[in-house]
């Protein structure tokens, strides 16, 4: 069952949930194949090139390249000394160090910035540093590579406003996530939200890689210059050591085509300014075909909350990837990965070429020596398929299986000893804390430099944004342990709950689950004990949502199986509601409310029947929280007693 995604299925279109599933597992088996045609037929024989593109194979060579007088990398040694980037890849680790960090617990320290709030600082490694946001930032002290200083200021300015444009190029949240990133911590940041901030955030993370490739290539050319006109002996080579075993540096990894879109004409922006000079972008015009999307495409007629819309906005095809090559003043697109410094792709994307176990055509050497990870909007992966980006973490920063024409002279020491990953910067954001994103941050970020977590607590819930008058029913399970919590949850329900709404005066009744493996666990249960119910996930089509809506409102089937997945993709009011249940709560807290007020769709003076039952844990707290609020989850997570109540809307 690991292709349940649903992946594809967020068209509003006729295209059903069973046909992406297909595809994917078509695609899944098949091993990298070349999507959309991209790249001519011969890169089927060699999948170790994702795209070809000889004719600018030597133009985009950083072997063959040489520094430019004007770009700025000849700067000073003492300017280069106090640059972070210079002192993260120079720093070396001893072996006792990286041994003390696999076996070591982080030692943790917390702190209260003035914009992102609670801060975590914690690190494996002994040397732990916390440093406060200083009150003004100087471009100068941020080690910004040419042409980035002058082009920032007009690529930001849209988010820069009254007395401020003046003085400060980042506003107050970029400029303490810039001073985060600029430090070479990993970041977790779980407020980004697509309605908000997202893209201020966007463009601070895009501000950061492309600083760190163009410092990571000028030092290459710089050496390149230097070696050509430096004849040296043998023992000399330990000074040219500036790259990794693969050339791609930086990995962004985004949900949608519209997102990878969207960083593609920043990176354009931010190379370019407001000179005369463009830059030359090979591959434009292919990239805004297979990327870009037709505005009349979209159904005029559909209403949808905010949030849906800025999710879910141009191209939403969730299957691709890109190789991108920058140098000095021109950037190639669909370059072959391992020509590239940077990589856009989604989870799937990356899937379908690193392949499973046994898998013949599978290829993951071009993760080995990735500097920087950037996983954005990391909330929509959980409603898209979280193994894909598990899969991905397993396969970061491994030692290549081929040497891919490597000059080993010049791979810095930590790449050769596989300490790669110590030196890897991740940046994680997201919408939501959830339990399995913080999983990947703590288990699989390990950076030398430190980690950094943001942990606002939500002091009020989204319980208070439900509008109608109903009395909110929470009933706690116990569990011994996590692993234990989905049979005691799936029992409770059978046993406890179920057995209240079996009586015809009942009638309809809605079944929130977010989990799609409790949802085919609950839809055999139900069909075992032929009850009266229909249900609809993200595979459903689309005249099986209509019956099912249909028979669900005449109350011709007495209860309803929703997946949290549709709710996601679709955001359909379901009308009818008359009494609800949270099998378990929401993933997003504001679906909480969002399914409360779905009984205001049809009241027809049964308000005072209207019941709403949710189940929780123990471990549950992060989501409780999110629901009603810290301090009431606290109490109804100590309280002796299993059943809490609350009212909404009381006149």
């Amino acid at each position: 069952m690991n292709d349940e995604d649903g992946d594809e299925d967020v068209s509003v279109g006729e295209e059903t949930a069973e046909t992406a599933d297909t595809q994917e597992r078509l695609s899944l088996a098949d091993g990298p194949k070349e999507e959309d045609g991209e790249g001519p037929p011969d890169t089927s024989q060699k999948s170790s090139e994702e795209f070809t593109d000889a004719k600018h194979e030597s133009l985009f060579s950083l072997e063959t390249n040489f520094l430019e007088e004007d770009s700025g990398g000849s700067s000073t040694s003492q300017r280069a000394s106090q640059d972070p980037f210079q002192q993260h890849v120079s720093k070396e680790l001893k072996e006792k160090e990286v041994q003390a960090a696999a076996s070591s617990a982080p030692t943790t320290q917390q702190m209260k910035w003035p914009v992102l709030g609670q801060l975590v600082f914690s690190s494996k490694f002994q040397k732990m540093e916390t440093f406060k946001p200083p009150k003004d930032v100087d471009m100068k002290s941020l080690h910004l590579q040419k042409p980035l200083e002058s082009t920032w200021k007009k690529t930001n300015s849209q988010f820069l406003s009254g007395p401020q444009k003046s003085n400060s190029p980042f506003t107050p949240l970029q400029k303490e996530l810039f001073l985060i990133m600029n430090s070479y911590r990993d970041l977790f940041y779980p407020e980004r939200t697509a309605l908000k901030n997202g893209e201020e955030v966007r463009h601070v993370y895009c501000l950061h890689a492309i600083n760190h490739v163009l410092k990571a290539n000028a030092q290459v050319l710089a050496n390149n210059s230097r070696r050509r006109s430096q004849k040296f002996g043998v023992g000399d080579d330990d000074d040219f050591r500036d790259q990794g075993l693969t050339r791609p540096k930086v990995l962004i990894v985004v949900p949608f085509r519209e997102a990878a879109l969207r960083v593609v004409q920043l990176f354009i922006s931010l190379l370019e300014g407001d000179s005369k000079k463009k830059i030359i972008v090979s591959n434009k015009k292919r990239f805004q075909g297979e990327y870009g999307s037709d505005p009349e495409e979209r159904p005029p007629n559909l209403k949808r909350p905010e949030d849906y819309e800025a999710v879910f906005v141009g191209n939403i095809d969730d299957h691709f990837r890109i190789g991108v090559a920058i140098l000095q003043r021109s950037i190639r697109l669909y370059a072959p990965f391992y020509s590239s410094d940077i990589l856009i792709a989604s989870p799937l994307g990356l899937r379908t070429i690193i392949g499973g176990e046994g898998e013949k055509k599978r290829d993951f050497d071009f993760l080995s020596s990735v500097e920087l990870l950037i996983i954005d909007q990391a909330d929509i992966y959980l409603m898209q398929n979280w193994e894909h980006v598990l899969h991905l973490m397993n396969h970061m920063n491994l030692l290549p299986l081929d040497s891919h024409g490597v000059d080993f002279s010049r791979v810095r020491m930590w790449s050769l000893n596989n300490w790669s990953r110590y030196y890897r910067q991740t940046l994680l954001f997201g919408a939501l804390q959830d339990a399995q994103i913080n999983s990947v941050f703590n288990k699989h970020c390990v950076n030398a430099q430190g980690q950094v977590a943001v942990r606002n607590v939500p002091m009020t819930g989204s319980i208070s944004h439900v509008l109608v008058q109903l009395p909110h029913v929470f009933q706690r399970m116990e569990a011994q342990d996590l692993s234990s919590v989905i049979d005691a949850r799936f029992h409770f329900f059978i046993n406890k709950i179920l057995p209240q709404y079996r009586d015809a005066v009942m009638s309809h009744t809605l079944i929130y689950v977010p989990s799609y493996f409790d949802f085919v666990r609950l839809r055999n249960y139900f069909k075992k004990e032929e009850l009266n119910f229909t249900h609809i996930c993200e595979y459903t089509q689309k005249s099986g949502v209509s019956r099912a809506r249909h028979f669900f409102l005449q109350g011709e089937k007495q209860f309803l199986l929703l997946t949290e997945r549709f709710h996601f993709y679709k955001r359909y009011t379901i009308k009818g509601i008359r009494n609800l249940i949270f099998y378990e709560l929401p993933t997003y807290p504001h679906f909480y409310s969002e399914v409360c007020n779905m009984l205001r769709a049809t009241s027809r003076g049964e308000e005072a029947t209207w019941t709403c039952t949710v189940l929780y844990s123990k471990y549950d707290a992060q989501r409780l929280a999110a629901v009603v609020g810290v301090e009431r989850a606290a109490q109804m997570l100590q309280s002796p007693k299993n059943v809490h109540l609350f009212i909404t809307g009381e006149k």
